[in-house]
């Protein structure tokens, strides 16, 4: 999830889960919901990982500071820095209000395609059940009225506690969603007798209805873009970008697949592209990706490089987002190098 749905989740969730009595509450409502604002906020420190390099950000994302054995930790150090930041309030007080903003933002990290390291510093192994999109304007919404409902009705948590009730029942929704997509995708499989098929499904932007369905068969994918919400095709204007994105996403009725060979299909460029694949120097880039796909073969008068993108940031009309290519000289006399291509957001 973005950074301010996350925050403000905090805030929804602590003040749902507020005391009735002032007096069992130790806090007041207003410092305990800003607490978990606060803490609801915190896992994301590690976009400071960006200071270092695009690739140990992306590979170290939602790792420590996301995982449910040291959450304990993170509770206790904010618990002491919003006991210091409030002055007269011990820091035990804050102690559960931190664990349940650290714990809302986990949740919510938990249901995007991204993985979460949810046993570190144990293991890095990374989990997710892909459902909701990053942004997903719904999800945000429905954060956004509870909040507005509460500070109107100051007094009562029933719209909170609402508010979060039709969050689960959203998920629930997404839930289904991902499922229908899921199954698409075994009957593809199964009509094109892949075998050893590998069938995902990954939420996509401007609609919880939209999905992309990737089928990993060997070093061969087959991807298809649904709109579940629709049993026609919808028009492209060609001017807005937003609309032409839309439009790539067909109805279940008329889902059309395209197959991608993972190492691109020019055999006589086949060995040079494994070779830059396989290089040591490229590891942090494997490690990063998922769904790895060949982008482009670049080659000028002294230098050849192959670049590579993963296609869970491949989105309708835009140009893919984290692409990584090693590079040298095209005479062979040098080793590869690793190179980063600059994309359209500040994060690639």
């Amino acid at each position: 999830m973005d950074p301010l749905t996350h925050a403000l989740s905090g805030a929804l969730l602590l003040r749902a889960t507020a005391p009735s009595s002032q007096m069992q509450a130790g806090i007041p409502l207003r410092i305990r919901v800003a607490a978990g604002f606060a803490a609801a906020a915190f896992p994301d420190v590690d976009v400071a990982l960006r200071l270092i390099d695009t690739l140990t950000y992306l590979n170290w994302h939602q790792g420590p500071t996301h995982s449910l054995l040291l959450l304990p930790v993170w509770a206790g150090l904010l618990a002491r820095l919003f006991s210091r930041f409030w002055g007269k309030y011990h820091w035990k007080m804050f102690y559960l209000p931190a664990c349940l903003g650290i714990a809302i933002h986990i949740a919510g990290d938990l249901i995007t395609a991204y993985g979460l390291m949810l046993f570190a510093p144990i293991s890095t192994q990374r989990f997710y059940l892909p459902l909701a999109f990053v942004i997903d304007p719904w999800f945000s919404a429905i954060i956004v009225s509870g909040l507005i409902a509460s500070w109107i009705i100051p007094r009562n948590k029933i719209a909170a506690v609402g508010s979060l009730v039709g969050l689960v029942g959203y998920v629930m929704f997404l839930w289904m969603l991902h499922d229908r997509a899921l199954a698409v995708g075994h009957e593809y499989a199964k009509t094109q007798e892949l075998r050893r098929a590998e069938v995902n499904v990954l939420p996509q932007p401007l609609s919880p209805f939209h999905w992309k369905i990737i089928i990993k068969s060997g070093e061969t994918y087959h991807v298809a873009l649904v709109n579940q919400s629709h049993k026609t095709l919808l028009q492209d204007t060609g001017v807005d970008l937003l609309m032409k994105m839309a439009t790539a996403y067909q109805p279940l009725t008329a889902v059309s697949w395209q197959r991608l060979a993972q190492f691109g299909v020019a055999v006589n460029e086949s060995d040079l592209v494994r070779e830059a694949w396989h290089h040591p120097a490229f590891a942090g880039f494997r490690q990063f990706s998922v769904f790895p796909q060949l982008d482009r073969v670049d080659r000028q008068k002294n230098e050849v490089c192959i670049w590579f993108f993963d296609l869970r940031f491949q989105f309708p009309s835009l140009p893919p987002s984290f692409r990584y290519g090693m590079c040298r000289e095209s005479n062979n006399s040098s080793d590869w190098h690793i190179q980063r291509q600059q994309g359209m957001l500040w994060l690639d």
